[in-house]
């Protein structure tokens, strides 16, 4: 892997160890299982979903947290012994096995709703923003009154 020296950007831009840490996030997602395949759409202007396929595990196996501008997918199986007992597979394709998937959300992107259909999770975001974040026109000659 490659490794990039970002000491140029912090002799010149105050505030880029934000940029850092996207590079290490970034460097980290590298490093995932590529298990259960995923899509992402973009659905709107401001609109994604991610699909996940989780064939096999239910809503009470799978979390979904937001923490810090990360997205956090987690599927938990519980063992079930006296199932595995009695079935013999001839070939087992269907993985089933635990997984944890990290996305990087952007500055922000909400997650508004999340819903499971024959075996596939999806997760709809929208990037909502402020309206103080948003650009403004100023007119000459006005005067911003402040409350």
């Amino acid at each position: 892997m490659r490794t990039i020296d970002l000491s140029p950007l912090y002799r010149s831009f105050i505030g880029s160890d934000h940029l850092a840490s996207l590079v290490d996030a970034a460097s980290r997602a590298e490093k995932q299982s590529t298990y259960p395949p995923y899509n992402i759409e973009l659905l709107g202007d401001d609109k994604y979903r991610v699909t996940m396929a989780i064939a096999g595990f239910s809503k009470d196996d799978v979390s979904i947290e937001v923490q810090e501008n990360t997205l956090v997918i987690t599927g938990t199986r519980k063992p079930e012994e006296k199932e595995s007992a009695e079935r013999k597979f001839l070939h087992k394709g269907i993985s089933e096995r635990n997984f944890e998937r990290k996305f990087q959300l952007g500055d922000h992107v909400k997650v508004l709703a999340a819903d499971m259909e024959n075996g596939l999770l999806h997760i709809d975001m929208e990037r909502v923003i402020p309206e103080a974040k948003k650009p403004r026109q100023i007119e000459i000659g006005s005067r911003l009154i402040e409350s």
